[in-house]
């Protein structure tokens, strides 16, 4: 339904921010520069919606196989710069940690909500 998956975007959001913001942040930006970047990386994402839901039609076929990359590269994203970013300012059990709580809350949303 539309609320699961509004609820999906809502929680994907926050990690998609950090990896655009964090690596800012340790290049040197300014802390609300980097923020304004990771906020300005999720602003396209209404109009791509749009174009998105059209294109679900054409391309219903391949739509599991696509989502499910989506999600590794997702996965991937995290698992490649926010977890070793978080290693050098020691924070890497924590970001470990937090890496593995989102699965288990996104897998317990998949199952829970269908």
């Amino acid at each position: 339904s539309f609320r699961n998956l509004a609820i999906g975007i809502g929680i994907q959001n926050f990690p998609e921010g950090l990896a655009v913001s964090l690596p800012l942040r340790g290049a040197g930006f300014s802390t609300w520069r980097a923020f304004w970047y990771g906020q300005l990386s999720g602003m396209v994402e209404p109009l791509a919606g749009v174009f998105g839901a059209f294109a679900v039609v054409f391309a219903e076929p391949i739509l599991p196989y696509a989502l499910a990359f989506a999600a590794g590269a997702m996965v991937y994203v995290v698992m490649d710069d926010i977890i070793p970013e978080a290693q050098t300012s020691g924070n890497g059990k924590l970001a470990s940690w937090a890496s593995i709580l989102g699965f288990v809350v996104m897998m317990s949303l998949d199952v829970g909500l269908g």
